[in-house]
């Protein structure tokens, strides 16, 4: 079958299509025909050896944690009628740029029908992280929210979570492509944060008063600014560090400014709960109040241009491989 392997830890191009033995189901997994791998900033990381939050893989691994096809086959101790059915398998943290992957049947998520494969897979990792914010956030009717990386997979539903919440939304991305697509999602205001004084428009969108509610994906300088302004009594919520560094609040200037920092550790809590989260955004899908954004798709043997998307910040929405 045909996979892709990182070769060495480095930049997009150790990206490599191959060929890999066909898998085998063991007790308790099912092998899926893979028509959909999502990719993950994460992963990105991952390949270049700077990720510090996940075990490193040995060299040469194929990437990939979750995947969305039929399931082809299945070992001993499944139910044979998982054979055929539409799912979301999580792999794991490598195994999903490939043809075929195997899965634990408990790791199985079945598709409901309607609902297309390349949808069902953003708004099963996306979404379910976004609704987990979101309600760890506790967003309330007319609380001002500052969306960071808004045209980004998580931020896009981030900022349609918050409006159908009863939120008024600023959202922060990078360039008027990006900007063109969170107000198509129905921000209240835009800001480009790579723009000397940003921070500034941010107040003056909020009345002077700053966002009650900060979603800090990006971190960094960008992130430390964010907190500056949030409001007094305010949530800031950490999810994220594509400048390659979570933002972290000294709790004494937490107190002083009587902002409650939900910091990046939240994620790791987040487990137990995705199942439920993700039922919950399918339905909100469902009854049309949120979209997911996939915004560029790429063959399997392009692997290393979708992790270059992402790195360079041309991507928007979520970045899928169709195998």
């Amino acid at each position: 079958m045909r996979v892709v392997r990182v070769t060495r830890f480095g930049g997009p191009e150790v990206l490599v299509p191959g060929q890999a033995p066909d898998p085998v189901a063991g007790p308790g997994q099912v092998v899926v025909e893979v028509a959909v791998a999502g990719v993950t900033f994460v992963e990105t990381q991952i390949r270049r050896g700077t990720d510090k939050w996940h075990a490193r893989p040995e060299v040469p691994y194929v990437p990939g944690g979750l995947v969305a096809g039929r399931v082809g086959s299945v070992g001993s101790q499944v139910d044979p009628a998982w054979s055929g059915r539409r799912v979301i398998a999580s792999t794991g943290e490598t195994g999903g740029f490939a043809e075929r992957a195997v899965a634990a049947v408990e790791d199985l998520f079945p598709v409901p029908d309607g609902l297309g494969l390349p949808e069902a897979i953003a708004l099963h990792s996306d979404g379910s992280t976004a609704q987990g914010l979101t309600e760890r956030a506790d967003v309330r009717p007319g609380e001002w929210v500052l969306v960071e990386a808004a045209a980004g997979g998580v931020g896009s539903l981030l900022v349609q979570l918050a409006l159908t919440a009863g939120a008024r939304v600023v959202g922060a991305a990078r360039g008027s492509r990006k900007l063109d697509l969170v107000r198509d999602l129905g921000a209240d205001a835009v800001v480009d944060y790579s723009e000397p004084g940003w921070t500034k428009r941010v107040l003056e969108a909020t009345g002077g008063a700053g966002p009650d509610v900060v979603f800090d994906g990006v971190g960094g300088e960008i992130g430390r600014a964010a907190f500056e302004v949030t409001a007094h009594g305010g949530r800031f919520s950490v999810h994220g560090a594509s400048s390659g560094e979570a933002t972290i609040i000294d709790p004494a200037v937490a107190r002083q400014k009587n902002v409650e920092v939900i910091g990046i550790e939240q994620l790791f809590d987040f487990g137990p709960h995705v199942v439920g989260w993700a039922e919950r955004m399918m339905s909100k899908a469902a009854a049309g109040l949120i979209r997911p954004i996939i915004g560029q798709t790429f063959p399997l043997e392009r692997a290393a241009d979708a992790h270059a998307a992402i790195e360079d910040r041309t991507a928007v929405g979520k970045t899928l491989l169709l195998v």
